[in-house]
């Protein structure tokens, strides 16, 4: 067997071979003996099964089997020139030629990933440093202010008071099309806020002036495309009674405010809690700074920055990746007319290039830094953040986290996860108090 290797860059190598033919034939008399001493044939004990008859009998899968050994000794002899194990390999070798010849002689080319050599340098310089940000005292008040309004009780208005934008009414109502009572049009002892838009255009508005222990009939059409069928785009009456009119009390910047707000905090003040809610919206602050500009930025500047070869057939699974995203856009008939010319479609990957070898470097950039920080993301942070977000969005974590299981997606959120902490762990090393 005749092997050469090229290591065309530091993440990229190529093994190139001729098999000849009578190695073939070695490996396809050697295999067929081993079988003959297992094999159970009628008519033959076993262990005495002429080879002539195992030839016979797995004619095809005996030249598959060898030729599949014959590479595998190929690949192990090339990586051995090249000084490369098997934990530098990324993915599953490529073989990009095997070319049978007429006189059994077989020319193989596999190509080979390697994982790319990264040298970091002084990846924190490549940002400056900033300030922290901060809220004003002023701020703090403000905000304090809003939310002691949201929190502040509900009262209910003397009776000669009429029903305003942001007030409260307490109703009773019953919907009727076509004279006759609709499923789902009555409730009694509804609390709504009118201006909230709660209900369908046109109810809230006519609620307005009114007073407690009125009785009014008010006609509403339901927009073409509500949910019920048989009340889409229909004028319906409803007959509504108002049993009180709220508003919300006059909101207290006091101890008790706190107390409510820091549940399990007996000895609570004003005071505690607004050194709380300023470093609550601090670091909202801090978050929003990251999330909407400097994570984006450190990222790109790293990537700029620090120079390395990427395996190419990592590079092409992303424009892969990218070229079916867009696909999804794509009609029926744009689909077809790349399919079937072999130019445009090159021409239509190669948009996705430059991208793509941008998203592959990043993904390299963060395992590297991640590394160097000392940083991880284990499989139970991830299933608790999913965890999390599920619960906070009213759905099954259980069912949540195994269908991103399932949809091979976790890799992914671990990812995300780990490049969000290294990048945050690098900005913090750079911000300095104000």
């Amino acid at each position: 067997m005749e092997v050469s290797v090229n290591k065309i860059d530091k993440a990229n190598a190529e093994i190139t071979a001729l098999i000849k033919a009578d190695e073939i034939d070695a490996k396809i008399d050697q295999i067929a003996k081993q079988l003959s001493k297992t094999a159970n044939v009628q008519g033959f004990r076993k262990g005495k099964v002429p080879v002539a008859i195992i030839k016979k009998m797995y004619g095809e899968k005996l030249v598959q089997d060898a030729e599949s050994e014959a590479l595998r000794e190929a690949m192990s002899e090339g990586l051995k020139e090249l000084g490369v194990s098997n934990e530098q390999i990324i993915g599953e070798p490529n073989i990009t030629k095997f070319d049978k010849k007429e006189n059994g002689d077989i020319e193989v080319a596999i190509k080979i990933a390697l994982k790319p050599e990264i040298e970091l340098g002084d990846y924190k310089e490549v940002i400056e440093e900033f300030e922290k940000p901060t809220v004003s005292d002023e701020e703090v008040e403000e905000k304090l202010k809003e939310i002691a309004e949201e929190n502040a009780d509900l009262v209910e208005l003397p009776k000669n008071r009429v029903a305003k934008e942001g007030h409260v009414v307490n109703i009773d109502f019953e919907g009727f099309l076509d004279g006759e009572p609709f499923e789902g049009g009555k409730a009694e002892g509804f609390d709504l806020k009118l201006g909230s838009g709660q209900f369908i255009p046109g109810f809230e508005d006519q609620l307005l002036g009114m007073k407690k222990d009125e009785e009014k009939t008010i006609k509403v059409t339901f927009p073409e495309d509500y949910g019920s069928e048989k009340l889409a785009g229909k004028e319906t009456e409803f007959k509504v009674k108002v049993n009180a009119i709220k508003d919300k009390a006059e909101a207290k910047l006091d101890d008790e405010l706190a107390k409510k707000l820091l549940p399990g905090q007996e000895d609570a003040t004003l005071e505690t809690l607004k050194e709380q809610l300023k470093k609550q919206m601090e670091q909202e602050a801090l978050t929003k700074l990251y999330n909407e500009g400097k994570k984006a930025e450190l990222l790109e500047k790293l990537v700029e920055t620090i120079e390395f070869d990427l395996p190419e057939f990592v590079v092409e699974q992303e424009i892969d990746l990218a070229v079916n995203n867009a696909a999804r856009d794509m009609s029926e008939e744009e689909i077809k007319e790349l399919q079937e010319n072999p130019e445009k479609l090159k021409e239509f990957r190669e948009q996705f290039r430059e991208d793509a070898k941008k998203s592959v470097k990043a993904t390299f950039i963060i395992d590297a830094l991640a590394k160097a920080e000392g940083i991880e993301v284990g499989e139970q942070e991830v299933m608790q953040t999913i965890y999390l977000e599920a619960i906070q969005s009213g759905q099954d974590p259980q069912k949540v986290y195994e269908h991103y299981q399932q949809a091979g997606y976790l890799p992914a959120i671990q990812m995300a996860m780990l490049e969000d902490k290294v990048l945050t762990s690098i900005l913090n090393s750079k911000m300095k108090e104000a």
